[in-house]
């Protein structure tokens, strides 16, 4: 199965150049054939095995582990498991959904074959980020996705596209760099990139590790974005096209709160466990104003894109308790909102396709013009606010659950403003479907079917974020003793 690990990642690349060098209609069908071939390999990779942390070698399900710099000791290793493989398949999933999704209508300008290639490449660097066990390898995967999706977002976004592009790009420079210096501070103080050893602390002092986390955990809020960094995210969704709102949300963010979870709790644990409380107040921070700018927003794709802001809150306030149910309420939490916030950008896209508008007040009468489509984001916003029984309810109950359990004044008032979030969680998206769907109709929808192609981007989203919902044992299961083994460590 190690051919897989590389394989995963080359077949997309080689899709990216055939899609960049084919003639158009055929260059899109290759790169969405090989798109379809990396999930078709992705989904193997799952073995009911375990992933040990600590002094001993980190021991993933399947490994490769190739001499890569001698000179520098510096490896090509990759690794999968319980904890990077939803995000994997997550990845590959949504990739090949955009990709298929230009086959039926590339965004202007046209040249639908180029935006494949784009999305392809996206899709190298965020499955390398996932796999990587070498930190220099892991931070040239992280960068990999910056050009690429501004690209994206400069050549296929809307009106103000050339702004947001240069917004995303500044913000993420800026987390490089915090990258670049928290991974340089802990290969030369260790002596090794490897993040097998230095899983746990390694050989690192306290104040080594607190100086890694800062720098990594700034570098990856950028990325995720988390509050108060995240104002480059609602330029970003609001112009990107709809492929790369949906990649945008899906995956790429979930790159930062990987790497939370993986390189800076991982590497540097006294570290996590001294800024713990500051991470649970800027995680709490970021739900309730994430929610109240919800509340005020006017355009739909914008509304969506502070939602994450809010979502991602949750997921860190998992992540700050460092406890085993936080840790698993953030990563069940990540593959939640892949799934139900690439769904609603994929929804909003068609709104504004049909409506030619994105303003909420332009917008009515939806489920009178289009049941279907009405239906279908009534259950995407529904799921997104965290109604039990489907994909999102899961991520934020257990960050509640986890904060209230790690007690004291501190951690339950934090549970008990998060609990408050959640309701104007729900408060902001009621208030978004009862102006677009139950509102009295402004405007014709032109088309107000739905297309072939829609349904068949759309109804994987749909069955996944009901099955999560129901079965969560399908992720919170496979990362079990990971997990565990990981708050083991940094405990110790």
């Amino acid at each position: 199965m190690r051919w897989l690990l590389v394989a995963v990642l080359a077949i997309p690349a080689a899709g990216a150049l055939l899609a960049a060098f084919l003639p158009s209609r055929a260059g899109q069908a290759a790169g969405t054939v090989a798109a379809a071939v990396a999930l078709v390999l992705s989904v193997p990779l799952y073995r009911d095995s375990w992933f040990s942390y600590g002094p001993a070698a980190v021991r993933p399900w399947h490994e490769v582990d190739l001499s890569w710099v001698p000179g520098l000791d510096l490896r090509f290793h990759l690794g999968v498991d319980g904890v990077s493989y939803p995000l994997v398949v997550l990845t590959a999933l949504l990739t090949l959904l955009c990709c298929a999704f230009t086959l039926w209508r590339a965004p202007a300008p046209g040249r639908g074959h180029t935006l494949v290639a784009l999305l392809l490449v996206i899709e190298v660097g965020i499955l390398g980020t996932f796999l990587a066990l070498d930190l220099v390898l892991f931070f040239v995967f992280f960068e990999v996705v910056l050009l690429p999706m501004y690209a994206v977002i400069a050549v296929w976004g809307g009106d103000d596209r050339a702004h947001a592009a240069r917004k995303f790009v500044l913000y993420t420079l800026f987390g490089s760099v915090l990258l670049l210096v928290g991974v340089f501070t802990v290969v030369v103080s260790a002596g090794t990139a490897d993040i097998v050893a230095l899983t746990g602390g390694g050989e690192l002092s306290r104040g080594t590790q607190i100086a890694a986390f800062v720098l990594l955990a700034i570098a990856f809020a950028v990325k995720s974005p988390l509050w108060p960094l995240h104002t480059w995210l609602p330029d970003a969704h609001t112009q990107a096209p709809t492929v790369g709102s949906v990649i945008l949300a899906g995956v790429l963010l979930k790159m930062g709160t990987y790497g939370l979870i993986r390189v800076a709790v991982g590497v540097a644990p006294e570290g996590a466990r001294w800024a713990a409380p500051a991470l649970g107040i800027l995680a709490v921070a970021a739900i309730v104003v994430g929610s109240l700018v919800c509340l005020a927003q006017t355009e739909i794709k914008r509304l969506i894109a502070y939602s994450s802001v809010g979502h991602m809150g949750f997921v860190l306030l998992g992540i700050a308790t460092l406890t085993t149910t936080g840790i698993q309420a953030a990563l069940i939490g990540n593959v939640a909102h892949g799934v139900i916030t690439g769904l609603l950008f994929f929804l909003a896209g068609a709104i504004k396709e049909r409506a030619h508008t994105g303003e909420l007040a332009q917008l009515g009468g939806l489920r009178e013009q289009s049941p279907w489509l009405a239906g279908i984001l009534a259950f995407a916003a529904i799921a997104s606010l965290g109604l039990p029984g489907l994909a999102g309810f899961w991520g934020e109950a257990f960050a509640v659950v986890a904060s209230l359990d790690k007690g004291g004044p501190l951690w339950t008032t934090l549970a008990a403003v998060a609990a408050v979030g959640g309701a104007l969680t729900a408060a902001y998206f009621l208030r978004l479907l009862r102006r677009v769907t139950h509102g009295p109709a402004v405007g014709a929808l032109d088309p107000p079917g739905l297309a072939r192609a829609e349904v068949a981007a759309w109804a994987p989203l749909v069955l996944l974020a009901l099955v999560v919902g129901l079965l969560p044992a399908l992720v919170l299961g496979m990362a079990g003793d990971p997990v565990g083994a990981l708050v083991e460590a940094v405990r110790s």
